[in-house]
């Protein structure tokens, strides 16, 4: 845990701060090369819609095992960063392959890798956010996490539509050359994400931490004792993220339904600067808001705009209306999404955060497989509309769940 007096860097501890920086670089190499790549499956490949969802729901889905996996180790090991460290390498050697790709099975192995690594890498390192951070300040890391990861993404998307542009101009699909240039450009951010992480990153050690996460306000902290399992509420909020989880497929869809409404290319390239911007500006207010006000009342927020923003995708059809549908969209990344990982740290004891970030990935990574399947498929066989409408039905149920079954404290 963040040591007293140790000093801080924009208002975040040393750790926190540079492990900012390495999902600020591993999100610019990231958003330049897979943003695109259910286009360079659909427009190059000439791979369905099913075939799509299923490349990301294998890939998610089958690495989330090893988040689980991977936290549980690290609590057993007492070290978080090497876990780390070789995910995100991981993830770093598997991005030049896709320039070679030539078949859907190509990029699902190196899609897969991808995501191997970060399976490896993800409970760990949001682990060891928690370890440098006080429980009263819990949400302001994460938050900070959270700007610096999409600030990186809305760099990343820049300029890959720059690239896009000079290559291809403004094409409605995307070619072979764009997609080879785009993931050429992505390989050097990748690697300097791992040797900031190598060089500046410090392990942390827990011997001397509480027992337990404080609160998110300003009650009176109460003791918990050390335990042997995670907790009912932990386990509860666990029910409530498949749920959501089940409605809320890939990105790829919404990548895509942006192409199904007359955006090129690059058009979709801004659509996704635009939603990480409003992602990266949000994230920290909402997690310095969650400190003082509670997760879960930033967290019924975050969804309620999901599903608000997810059923305005299945109902648009003017082009103003997406660039603003994709603007709350990013509201409700930068309300959630750190807000969430901060509350986890809150449900358990300091010594199962490792195991608790585990299952947390791995119940969100697992529950991707169906809900990508699930959006192919009503994509396909009903309507690109119907994806999205049962994305914010399931997100209806799992908030209706959050306010009934899940006291904060």
């Amino acid at each position: 845990m963040e040591q007293e007096g140790e000093k801080k860097v924009l208002g975040v501890s040393r750790n926190v701060f540079f492990l900012g920086w390495v999902s600020f670089l591993t999100d610019v190499s990231s958003e330049m090369i897979f943003t695109v790549m259910p286009l360079f499956l659909l427009n190059v490949l000439k791979v369905g819609t099913p075939v799509i969802g299923l490349i990301e729901g294998i890939a998610e889905g089958t690495a989330s095992l090893l988040k689980l996996v991977s936290g549980w180790l690290s609590d057993r090991l007492g070290r978080r960063k090497s876990l780390t460290v070789f995910g995100y390498t991981l993830s770093t050697l598997s991005k030049p392959f896709l320039y070679i790709a030539s078949s859907w099975g190509v990029v699902l192995a190196v899609r897969f890798s991808d995501r191997v690594g970060k399976g490896i890498r993800s409970a760990p390192r949001d682990a060891l956010v928690a370890d440098s951070t006080s429980p009263k300040e819990m949400g302001r890391s994460f938050g900070f996490h959270r700007a610096m990861d999409t600030a990186g993404a809305v760099l990343g998307l820049a300029l890959a539509a720059l690239i896009v542009y000079l290559v291809e101009r403004e094409g409605l699909q995307l070619t072979w050359h764009a997609f080879r240039a785009l993931v050429l450009s992505g390989i050097g951010p990748a690697v300097l994400a791992v040797l900031v992480l190598l060089f500046f990153v410090r392990e942390k050690k827990r011997g001397a931490q509480r027992k337990s996460g404080e609160p998110a306000t300003a009650q009176p902290v109460r003791e918990a004792p050390a335990k042997t399992a995670l907790d009912r509420r932990f386990k509860l909020f666990l029910v409530m993220m498949v749920l959501f989880t089940l409605g809320n497929s890939s990105d790829a869809f919404l990548i895509l339904r942006a192409q199904n409404l007359g955006f090129s290319v690059f058009l979709v390239l801004l659509l996704f600067v635009a939603f990480n911007l409003v992602y990266a500006l949000a994230a920290m207010p909402a997690g310095v808001v969650s400190d003082r006000l509670g997760r879960k009342r930033v967290i019924v927020v975050g969804w309620t705009i999901y599903a608000l923003s997810y059923l305005g995708l299945g109902l648009a059809s003017a082009k103003w209306e997406v660039w603003l549908l994709f603007a709350l969209y990013g509201l409700y990344y930068g309300i959630s999404e750190g807000v969430t990982r901060a509350f986890v740290s809150d449900l358990v004891p300091v010594e199962k955060r490792g195991t608790a970030y585990g299952w947390y990935h791995a119940a969100v990574g697992i529950s991707l497989l169906p809900a990508s399947v699930i959006a192919g498929l009503l994509w396909q066989y009903i309507s690109p509309a119907a994806t999205f409408y049962f994305g914010a039905g399931m997100a209806g149920v799992a908030m209706l769940g959050l306010l009934l079954f899940i006291k904060e404290r």
